[in-house]
């Protein structure tokens, strides 16, 4: 492949649909840094379970600790560089945990969204929506493996991907591309 990536490409999407893996071939293959983020050890950090349920207070603070070490991670990076993280999948996150019953601070769900997109503002140029797909492999230590929240989480992203406080270029991948290297293709198509 023989492009030059014009500025930093995000994957975005829900857990368990292949950003990682995806990430990491497309950075070989533009030969470009795959930066890589760090959501299970901040959980870890903080002594928390990402499959457990959590009430919104938790959630804001984990997900604004996840979003303080993104930042640090691409803020030293060199440009252009894949990660398989963005600021969007963290306000989907967020927002997917919400039920009817759930006390939220609505200024401070806000404060967190407005803060999430300047990031994504900030660092990607680029973001590819990576949807649901690949079969479902139990891994220790990363989110549930339930595959309506999966589903819940990739509706949000594609909304939140549509917002316009967003000025990223947004590619969504056909969700029957579930094969790596189609997937790596569709994304050499639409950024090339």
């Amino acid at each position: 492949m023989n492009f030059k990536l014009n500025g930093n490409l995000g994957l975005c999407g829900a857990h368990r649909t292949g950003k990682t893996t995806l990430a990491i071939a497309l950075a070989d293959r533009l030969n470009i840094p795959f930066i890589r983020t760090t959501t299970s050890q901040v959980f870890a950090h903080l002594g928390l379970d990402p499959a457990e349920p959590m009430d919104f207070k938790t959630r804001l603070f984990v997900q604004n600790h996840v979003l303080d070490a993104a930042e640090q991670i691409w803020q030293n990076s060199a440009t252009p560089f894949i990660s398989d993280r963005t600021p969007i999948d963290m306000i989907a996150y967020t927002l997917g945990d919400i039920q009817g019953k759930t006390e939220v601070d609505f200024d401070l769900l806000n404060q967190y969204i407005d803060r999430c997109f300047a990031s994504t503002n900030q660092f990607f140029q680029n973001l590819a929506i990576i949807q649901p797909g690949i079969p479902l492999v139990y891994e220790e230590g990363k989110a549930a493996l339930n595959a309506a929240y999966i589903e819940h989480i990739n509706v949000l992203v594609i909304g939140l991907c549509g917002d316009r406080r967003l000025t990223a270029d947004v590619f969504c991948n056909d969700r029957e591309a579930i094969d790596l290297e189609i997937r790596i293709l569709n994304i050499w198509d639409r950024f090339k």
